[in-house]
C-alpha cells in the first residue's frame, strides 16, 4: 500500500497473550525491517497493555496508534498498513484476512486459518483474486525435531509410507485451559480438531507431502463439562475463579490475579468487554471434544491414526512412521507430571505445551531401518516456544528469506489443507459416517 521506500508498516489485530510473540518481533529484532504502525481489537485496555510492554523494553518509543475492530479498515488506510498480522478470535481470521487482502496488503494469521469451509473458500478466492500473500503461522514446522522428521522421510530412510500412528497429550493444566476461555464454545474456535489439531494435521500433510481425501472420526466430551465434572464429584459451584471462594480448592482453576501477565491482558480488562479467562471448566457451556480419535486417508493412499487427549497427567507426543524399508519413531515428554496447584509466584500460571518447564522430559527419535540395529538420530533442540520453532519462524516471516530445501513456508492453501481434516473430523461426530474431503474443500 504504501508507496515509498521506507519499511513496509504492519499492523497487529487482536492483542491477547499470543500476540506478544509479534508485537515484540515486530518492535525489536525485526524493527529494521518493519514499521509496527497499528493495533486493532476489541477492548483498549489490551491495545494499551501492549504499548506499555513495548515502551518497557524500548524507552521513548512512539505508541503504536490504536484502533477498534469496527474501525479496522480505517487503520488500513490511515496508517498505510502493508502487513496485516491476524491474532483474533478464530472465527473472526477470515474477515480480517480478506479485508486486508483486498485492501492491498499481505497477511500472516495465527492457526487455524479459520473455523469452517465458507470462510476458508472466502480466504481462498480472496488471496487467488488480490494476488496478495498469505502466510499460516505453522511454528511447529520449524522445531528442528519436526524439520529432522521431514528430512528423514523425503530422503526414504524409511521407505515409501504406508501408515502414520500420531497420538498427541495436553497435560491437565495446557488441556484444561481450552475449557476456560472462548475456545470451549465450538464456534469461536471449531473446537480442538481445528484450533489445535491443525497444527498437526499440517505437520502430517507437510511430512508426507500430500493432502487428505478421507476422514472416520469419533469424539466426544469425556472428562470436562458440567456432566461430567458432577458424575466424578469434580465439579466446584462457581462459574468462574476470580472472587470465587469455591475456586480456591479447585485444583483446575486458574486465578488470574496470581499472574502479572493475566491480570493485565485479561482481568484488568474485563470491563471493556466482559469476557471471562478463568471460566469453570465443569460448568455448563462447553460445546467442545476433550477426547478424540481420527483415521484418515491420503492421497498416496497412506494412512493416519491421530488421537487428541486434553486431560493427560503429561503432555507431550508420540509419532510412528510405518514405511517400505522401516520405521522411524518420534517421542516428545513436554512435561512429566502436572503439579496440582498453580504457582503463585508472579509467573503465568498456565504452562502451555509451547513452555517446557522443569519437569520436562526428553526428546528421542528413533530410526528403524529393515535389518538393521535401531539408530538414534540426534537433534539439537532449540530454545525458545515450540522447540525453538518460534525463532525460527519470525526469521522466516520477517527476516531476510533465504531458500528452504524443507518448504517450512506455509501459504493459504496450507492452511485449508490442515483445516478441512479437522472439519471433516467435527462432520463425522456428527454423522458417525466417513467424510470426503473434497465434499468440503477442493483444491
Amino acid at each position: 500500500m504504501s508507496s515509498d521506500t521506507a519499511r513496509p508498516r504492519a499492523a497487529v489485530v487482536g492483542l491477547g497473550a499470543r500476540a506478544r510473540l509479534f508485537t515484540q518481533a515486530l518492535a525489536g529484532p525485526y524493527a529494521d525491517r518493519f514499521e509496527l504502525a497499528g493495533f486493532c481489537d476489541v477492548n483498549p485496555h489490551r491495545m494499551a497493555v501492549h504499548n506499555t510492554w513495548l515502551a518497557e523494553h524500548h524507552p521513548g518509543r512512539t505508541p503504536v496508534p490504536t484502533y477498534l475492530a469496527e474501525d479496522f479498515d480505517e487503520m488500513l488506510r490511515r496508517e498505510r498498513i502493508d502487513l496485516v498480522v491476524v491474532c483474533s478470535v478464530d472465527r473472526t481470521h477470515d474477515h480480517y484476512i480478506v479485508r486486508a487482502l483486498e485492501a492491498g496488503c499481505d497477511v500472516v494469521t495465527e492457526k487455524p486459518m479459520t473455523t469452517d469451509a465458507d470462510k476458508a473458500r472466502r480466504i481462498l478466492d480472496a488471496q487467488r483474486r488480490t494476488g496478495r500473500d498469505v502466510r499460516v503461522a505453522f511454528n511447529y514446522r520449524y522445531n528442528p525435531v519436526h524439520s529432522a522428521v521431514r528430512e528423514l522421510v523425503a530422503s526414504g530412510e524409511i521407505g515409501e509410507v504406508g501408515s502414520v500412528h500420531f497420538e498427541w497429550l495436553l497435560d491437565l493444566r495446557h488441556g484444561a485451559d481450552y475449557f476456560r476461555r472462548w475456545h470451549r464454545d465450538k464456534v469461536n474456535s471449531g473446537g480442538l480438531m481445528v484450533h489445535k489439531a491443525t497444527h498437526h494435521f499440517d505437520l502430517v500433510n507437510w511430512w508426507l507431502g500430500t493432502r487428505p481425501e478421507s476422514v472416520y472420526a469419533q469424539g466426544g466430551l469425556f472428562f470436562y463439562g458440567d456432566e461430567a465434572g458432577r458424575r466424578r464429584g469434580l465439579a466446584r459451584d462457581y462459574h468462574r475463579a476470580h472472587g470465587s471462594p469455591a475456586a480456591g480448592s479447585d485444583p483446575f482453576a486458574v486465578h488470574l490475579a496470581d499472574s502479572p501477565l493475566l491480570s493485565a491482558l485479561y482481568l484488568n480488562a474485563e470491563a471493556h468487554d466482559g469476557y471471562h479467562r478463568d471460566q469453570n471448566v465443569f460448568a455448563p457451556g462447553v460445546t467442545i471434544e476433550d477426547d478424540m480419535a481420527v483415521l484418515v486417508r491420503y492421497a498416496t493412499g497412506a494412512t493416519l491414526t491421530y488421537h487428541l487427549t486434553a486431560y493427560s497427567p503429561w503432555e507431550g507426543y508420540r509419532i510412528a512412521f510405518n514405511g517400505s524399508a522401516g520405521r522411524l519413531e518420534l517421542l516428545v515428554e513436554e512435561s512429566t507430571w502436572t503439579r496440582p496447584r498453580m504457582p503463585t509466584n508472579g509467573s503465568d500460571p498456565v504452562l502451555h505445551g509451547a513452555e517446557a518447564d522443569d519437569t520436562a522430559g526428553r526428546t528421542e527419535l528413533l530410526l528403524r531401518r529393515f535389518w538393521e540395529k535401531p539408530r538414534e538420530i540426534e537433534v539439537a533442540t532449540g530454545e525458545g516456544g515450540h522447540g525453538g520453532g518460534d525463532v525460527r519462524m519470525l526469521q522466516d516471516l520477517f527476516g531476510t528469506r533465504a531458500p528452504d530445501p524443507l518448504h517450512r513456508a506455509a501459504d493459504a492453501t496450507d492452511g485449508a489443507r490442515s483445516l478441512v481434516t479437522g472439519l471433516a473430523a467435527n462432520h463425522s461426530f456428527e454423522t458417525g459416517l466417513p467424510v470426503r474431503t473434497g465434499d468440503l474443500l477442493e483444491f
